[in-house]
């Protein structure tokens, strides 16, 4: 053995990978055997690779056209065993499925499908006439994310069924994929002991993200079912604020001292089995288990073996506290680039990180949700049942009725002036209309500027007058398109009338669509929800307002 065979022999381990950090001091003491003499196999990369949609269609005709070549073989043969006698039939008979026999696949070497409409029909279908061996093989070839795809779309009876069928090897990152609504209906169907199997093998911060909105008795039943080192983990992460980066986090990392060689790392990298799946950098700590820098991968791979954690860790990074809330997590990972950050709790003590998978997760979810709260709906409607949908909608709705209300009062004290002039109520449903089209315009804007935090106070000023300025030039340029088809169509002067008020309405639109959303952001009220109520109701008032006001001043 060399000498320096013998000094790698002799340093000591580095800290577990495993999420117990009361362990720390013991773990570091622990001897690594040199690369030497334990030599890890090479493991293939996980699953097969994946067929695209058109190869996976091609697939499924051509297994349906071997099916339909084996029923008829098969007919044949019947036919055929009629007219010979029964011992010499039975002979020829096994003779034939012998030959005719196809070897047996594993589902394992079989190339993964991609949901299409094709192959959910097909499940479906074999679903109802009970061809139940024939939906479970296809549904395993499934991604887990196209496998949860396809359990949202089957109704909740063949959804049961499917997932008798895949009871046995149900692969548990399903679940993370799964809308709640389904999900709920997944974990009643499974029961407690099967999920909290399931979940034991996920990262924890996918298995808190399963468990954190079920009923009390339920999560119980589920945890009891979980090994007592991990439940005790998915405890503590319940015990954080909910969309905080506590909830977040993974508990699994790879924490070193920062007096450790790179070659005393990626030794103890190669032989620790409880590494996480997936990560990108690793944490240094002090003695008291506090992030002191980090050290990515390909910055380890690229340093010699002697030289030190410390010499070539980045102390310039971002720590997140545990009840940090996971907007503010999101908008650190996009504003500095962040791959993942440790999590840290208030004595600085490392408890987890964050990675960026999860960040878009949290990113996808808050664009997702500013745009149905922009339309009044929640991000579970597409899976609610009815009754629950309709009580979801009903309150929007009905402070839409009462905007309404509020522009058809305003129609009321023109009435006599409508009277007289029938073509203003042709028209005036134009102004109306226009300037709520350019005010949500601005809205939508703004309100993405906001969550993005591209929108403070010190540019606040400057959007408000460009978006005045952009609804005052639009006015001008409906209005003259308006006013030359309002004079064609009726007279000269109800034309000048519906393109001064529809100069009125835009400009207004325009400040009214900034003005509101930077508003309610300023009283703590989400804009993305309130914002197009009030839009609403000023484009809807002012633009009748304008209309039928200068209709009475100069028409009349």
């Amino acid at each position: 053995m060399t000498e320096p065979d013998q000094k790698r022999e002799e340093q000591p381990a580095g800290q577990s990978a495993a999420p117990d950090v009361d362990t720390l001091a013991e773990t570091m003491t622990a001897a690594v055997p040199p690369p030497e003499a334990v030599q890890p196999p090479h493991e293939p990369e996980d699953g097969p690779s994946t067929l695209s949609a058109e190869a996976t269609d091609a697939a499924l005709e051509a297994e349906e056209a071997l099916e339909a070549l084996a029923e008829a073989e098969a007919e044949e043969e019947e036919a055929r065993d009629e007219t010979v006698p029964g011992g010499q039939a039975a002979e020829t008979a096994a003779t034939v499925q012998d030959e005719a026999a196809p070897p047996t696949v594993s589902l394992e070497t079989l190339k993964r499908f991609v949901l299409t409409p094709k192959l959910e029909r097909k499940v479906a279908k074999a679903i109802d006439e009970e061809k139940l061996k024939k939906a479970g093989k296809l549904a395993r070839r499934l991604h887990a994310a196209d496998l949860a795809d396809l359990l949202e779309r089957l109704s909740y009876e063949q959804r049961a069924i499917l997932l008798e069928v895949l009871r046995e090897g149900f692969d548990p990152e399903v679940l993370p994929y799964l809308d709640e609504n389904v999900r709920d209906d997944v974990i009643e169907i499974l029961g407690p002991e099967a999920v909290g199997r399931a979940i034991a093998e996920l990262d924890s911060d996918d298995a808190i993200a399963i468990i954190e909105d079920l009923e009390d008795a339920e999560k119980q039943a589920i945890l009891e079912a979980v090994e007592p080192t991990g439940r005790a983990l998915l405890e503590e992460g319940l015990t954080f604020p909910e969309y905080s980066a506590g909830r977040l986090m993974q508990r699994e990392l790879v924490a070193v001292p920062s007096h450790w060689t790179v070659g005393q790392t990626i030794d103890f990298m190669r032989t620790n089995p409880n590494l996480p799946d997936d990560f990108y950098e690793i944490f240094v700590v002090d003695p008291r288990f506090r992030p002191i820098g980090l050290v990515s991968l390909g910055k380890l791979l690229h340093n010699k073996r002697p030289i030190r954690l410390r010499d070539i860790m980045s102390g310039d990074f971002v720590r997140l506290q545990a009840e940090t809330p996971q907007e503010e997590v999101a908008h650190l990972f996009r504003q500095y680039g962040l791959v993942s950050a440790p999590v840290v709790n208030d004595s600085g003590r490392l408890l987890g990180r964050v990675t960026v998978d999860d960040v878009v997760d949290i990113v996808d979810e808050e664009a997702e949700e500013d745009i149905l709260r922009l339309g009044g709906v929640s991000e579970s409607d597409l899976q609610s049942n009815v009754l629950e949908t309709t009580k979801q909608r009903f309150l929007w709705l009905l402070i839409n009725l009462g905007t309404a209300i509020m522009a058809s009062g305003v129609i009321a004290i023109f009435e006599a002036t409508i009277a007289q002039v029938v073509a203003l109520a042709v028209l005036m449903p134009i102004v109306a209309s226009m300037g709520g089209n350019a005010g949500t315009q601005t809205v939508t804007v703004v309100v993405r500027a906001l969550a993005m935090r591209d929108l403070s106070t010190s540019n606040a000023l400057r959007v408000i007058w460009k978006e005045a300025l952009v609804g005052l030039l639009n006015g001008v340029l409906f209005a003259v398109l308006i006013g030359a088809i309002a004079a064609f169509w009726f007279e000269p002067l109800i034309g000048a009338v519906i393109a001064a008020a529809m100069v009125i309405n835009m400009l207004v639109a325009g400040l009214s669509g900034a003005l509101i959303p930077i508003g309610l952001e300023r009283l703590k009220i989400d804009p993305a929800v309130a914002s197009s109520v009030f839009l609403t109701t000023v484009t809807d008032v002012i633009g009748f307002f304008a209309f039928l006001g200068l209709a009475a001043a100069f028409v009349l």
